[in-house]
C-alpha cells in the first residue's frame, strides 16, 4: 500500500515536471507592426541670453563707485559705476565760461551791427563762435555723463574685474549685464531632418520644443521654435534653429548647457518590443521564425526608441514572424514550438504593463 502510494506520487511528480518541460519550451511568437507614433529627438544646444552685453568705460580715469555687486539685479538707467569726474567736471565750467563770452561777443556785435558801426558780417562771425561755444559745452556734458556708467536695459550683473580706485582706459571691461527674462537656446540640424521640418510644419508640435537641464530634469516651460538660419554648415551639413523659452523663474543663465527635446511625428513606422532584441558588440538582433519553425539570428539597425518599444529602419517587415520572448534560451536552427500573439495585444500589453 505505501509502495504504491509512492509509485503513484513519483509517477505524478515525473508528469508534472515533464508538462512545466513542455510548457517552458513554448515560446511566444508576433510580427512587427507599423504604427503612427512620435518620436522625441535629442539636440545638444547652447543657452544663451536674449540680451548679453559688454559694459566698458566710455571714458579714462579712475574708479570712483561701484554701486552693484555681482549677481545682482539691475533696472534700466541705473547707475552701476563711475569714473572720477573731476576733469570732465573742468572741461564743462571753461566751455560754459567760452559760451558765455561768445554770447557776450554777439551782443556788442549785434548792436554795433544795428548802428552801422560794423558790418553784419562781424555780426555773423560772432555768432558762429556762439553756436561752436554751445557745441563745446554739449560735447563737454557728454564726455561728463560717460563718467556715469548706467544699465541699458533690466538685467543681472557678471563678474566685476576691476576694483575702487583702479586706473580704467576707455573701452575698458567693467563687467556683462545679461537680460534674463527669456532665453535664446540654439541647436543644429542634420539636412534631411530640416527638410522634414519644413516640408511637414503645418499639423504638428514640432514648434513646441522641451528642454533637458544639464541635471537631467525637464525645464518646466516649453520654447517655441522661431528662426532657421539662412545656410547649412559645410562642415558638419547641419542648420542651426533657434527656440526662444520663458525664464519666469530665471533658473536658466546664459552660457548654460542643455538638451533641446523636438517631437517628430512618424507616420507607418516598423516598430517590435524591446525585450524582443539581444545585443552583441553594440549591434541588435532578433530571432525570425522561418516555416520550418526554425529560428535565426538577424542583425536590425535602430531608428529611435520609445517606451517598451524600437523603431526599425532596416532588417525585418512586418511579415517577418520574430521570438517575442526566450532569446536567450535558443540559437540559430532551433526548430521551436511557439503560441503565436498579435502584434497589437502584444503593445497594449506593455502599454498597460508599463501604467
Amino acid at each position: 500500500m505505501f509502495t504504491g502510494i509512492l509509485a503513484v506520487l513519483s509517477l505524478t511528480s515525473c508528469t508534472s515536471k515533464k508538462e512545466e518541460k513542455e510548457e517552458a519550451e513554448t515560446f511566444e511568437v508576433t510580427n512587427p507592426v507599423k504604427i503612427d507614433t512620435s518620436f522625441t529627438k535629442q539636440y545638444v544646444s547652447q543657452i544663451r541670453s536674449v540680451r548679453n552685453i559688454e559694459i566698458r568705460a566710455q571714458e579714462k580715469g579712475f574708479l570712483q563707485n561701484i554701486y552693484v555687486d555681482e549677481g545682482q539685479f539691475v533696472k534700466a538707467g541705473q547707475v552701476l559705476f563711475r569714473i572720477m569726474p573731476k576733469v570732465y567736471e573742468a572741461e564743462l565750467l571753461g566751455a560754459q565760461a567760452e559760451e558765455k563770452a561768445a554770447e557776450i561777443e554777439l551782443k556788442n556785435a549785434k548792436t554795433l551791427a544795428d548802428k552801422n558801426i560794423v558790418s553784419k558780417n562781424e555780426q555773423a562771425v560772432a555768432q558762429a563762435k556762439l553756436d561752436q561755444a554751445k557745441a563745446e559745452v554739449a560735447l563737454a556734458k557728454v564726455h561728463l555723463s560717460f563718467t556715469e556708467i548706467r544699465a541699458p536695459f533690466d538685467g543681472t550683473i557678471d563678474r566685476i574685474p576691476k576694483k575702487l580706485g583702479s586706473l580704467i582706459d576707455e573701452g575698458e571691461l567693467l563687467t556683462s549685464l545679461s537680460d534674463n527674462s527669456q532665453m535664446f537656446v540654439y541647436f543644429n540640424v542634420s539636412e534631411p531632418e530640416y527638410l522634414d521640418y519644413e516640408t511637414n510644419i503645418k499639423g504638428r508640435a514640432q514648434s513646441r520644443v522641451g528642454l533637458l537641464l544639464a541635471n537631467g530634469t525637464t525645464f518646466k516651460e516649453k520654447g517655441n521654435v522661431e528662426v532657421i538660419e539662412s545656410e547649412f554648415d559645410n562642415e558638419t551639413g547641419n542648420i542651426a534653429f533657434r527656440a526662444r523659452f520663458p525664464n519666469p523663474g530665471k533658473l536658466l543663465k546664459h552660457g548654460e548647457t542643455g538638451k533641446i527635446l523636438m517631437e517628430s511625428p512618424l507616420h507607418d513606422v516598423i516598430v517590435i518590443p524591446q525585450k524582443a532584441t539581444y545585443e552583441i558588440q553594440d549591434k541588435k538582433y532578433v530571432f525570425v521564425v522561418d516555416k520550418n519553425d526554425a529560428v535565426s539570428s538577424r542583425e536590425i539597425t535602430i531608428k529611435g526608441e520609445i517606451p517598451d518599444l524600437y523603431m526599425i529602419d532596416s532588417g525585418i517587415t512586418v511579415n517577418d514572424k520574430i521570438l517575442l520572448e526566450g532569446v536567450q534560451k535558443v540559437k540559430d536552427n532551433d526548430k521551436i514550438k511557439y503560441k503565436y500573439q498579435e502584434p497589437q495585444e502584444v503593445i497594449t500589453h506593455l502599454r498597460l504593463k508599463a501604467e
